[in-house]
């Protein structure tokens, strides 16, 4: 099991494909690098990609208090070791995004480009749901609300579509069988404060993607994203909700490629 000590904690990772360029993929809130396992497969062809799993999410250690600036010197570390001296392209998708525009902003020479999707650069707007339904999930149980989770991290067009029936069941299994302790990533990200400010600052090559069904950070976050970060490109992917990367994979991975071909 590959872990690898980054700012007092040891984060899970999983490395595949070879090339000269390396993407590092970072999960959302209640999701572990699974959720890339489409993108990974695809562009292990002609890159080295990197997913890693947050600290107190999937296999990485249950250390500390996951709050967005904590996870972001995460994320840092684990670049700085994984590819010294050679700046990325980094991927990330809600909390990943959180984290993205961060590194951006705060490292830019780590990265190479950035890739956001389905995030937002304000603080929580949906506080008192969230902190409902962790304190029930905390202590009532996972069962009582695993339903209205996935109703949030998917779109409408994914909950009809008879296709992705399993897909939904296999994650709507996994939320249920995290133990208490995701509910301190869920505290992190209702307790994040805004970085709009410091995104104006970002220079690197940005692409945004938002899925047109996404509830938790809907298609005006997006457009609020590539307003502030100069010369960003934007796209929607139709029939996605917060999960895009699981719902629409060819789309993305599509959409990916023709951006990492114009840097």
């Amino acid at each position: 099991m590959p872990q690898l000590p980054c700012n007092n904690a040891l984060l899970y990772y999983e490395e595949s494909g070879q090339g000269p360029e390396t993407i590092v993929f970072s999960h959302g809130l209640l999701f572990n690098l699974r959720m890339w396992d489409a993108q990974v497969r695809y562009f292990e062809k002609n890159y080295r990609c990197i997913a890693y799993d947050h600290r107190c999410q999937g296999q990485s250690g249950r250390t500390g208090y996951p709050d967005m600036e904590t996870l972001y010197e995460d994320a840092a570390s684990l670049v700085e070791q994984l590819s010294p001296g050679i700046p990325v392209h980094f991927v990330g998708l809600s909390m990943g995004g959180f984290v993205g525009m961060r590194l951006a902003a705060r490292k830019p020479q780590l990265l190479k480009s950035l890739i956001l999707m389905e995030t937002s650069a304000n603080p929580e707007v949906n506080k008192f749901r969230y902190i409902m339904l962790n304190w029930i999930f905390k202590n009532i149980g996972p069962k009582l609300v695993s339903k209205k989770v996935i109703r949030v991290l998917f779109g409408k067009s994914s909950l009809n579509d008879p296709a992705k029936k399993e897909m939904l069941r296999y994650w709507k299994e996994k939320i249920e069988s995290y133990p208490d302790t995701i509910t301190k990533s869920v505290d992190g990200v209702i307790d994040r404060k805004g970085i709009y400010g410091e995104i104006a600052h970002i220079t690197l090559p940005t692409l945004v993607l938002v899925g047109d069904e996404d509830q938790a950070a809907p298609p005006d976050k997006a457009q609020r994203i590539h307003q502030q970060i100069q010369n960003s490109k934007l796209f929607h992917i139709p029939k996605a909700g917060h999960s895009s990367c699981i719902e629409q994979p060819d789309a993305v991975n599509s959409l990916i490629e023709n951006f990492l071909k114009t840097i």
